[in-house]
């Protein structure tokens, strides 16, 4: 890179994308909880790869951002946790949706 505008506009715009989301996991987790809602944990588990400990962690920072909420009940006497994307969370998974577009649109073909 040379350094143009166009360039520094780029890097700035990929470096300012919403951390929250724009880890690998973190995004697995957000794209397919825009598209179903909600799911229980187990499930989101064995989609996303992630270890119980590991998923727990990122959902936990998805929650801290407000974009995830998590239920949790016991369902015949066993521990049940349902994660549900929030409305913030839509939100904030669509602005970072669009501005990858935007992004990758204005890419050099």
């Amino acid at each position: 890179m040379s350094g143009t505008e166009p360039e520094k506009d780029m890097v700035s715009r990929l470096t300012n994308l919403d951390a929250a989301i724009h880890t690998p996991a973190r995004l697995a987790i957000m794209a397919y909880l825009y598209v179903v809602d909600s799911t229980d944990y187990l499930f989101l588990m064995r989609l996303s790869g992630l270890t119980w400990g590991n998923l727990a962690t990122h959902l936990g920072k998805l929650e801290e951002a407000g974009y995830v909420a998590i239920e949790k009940e016991f369902r015949n006497k066993k521990p049940y946790s349902m994660v549900l994307l929030t409305n913030s969370g839509r939100e904030a998974f669509r602005n970072y949706k669009d501005e990858m577009k935007e992004i990758i649109d204005g890419l050099p073909d």
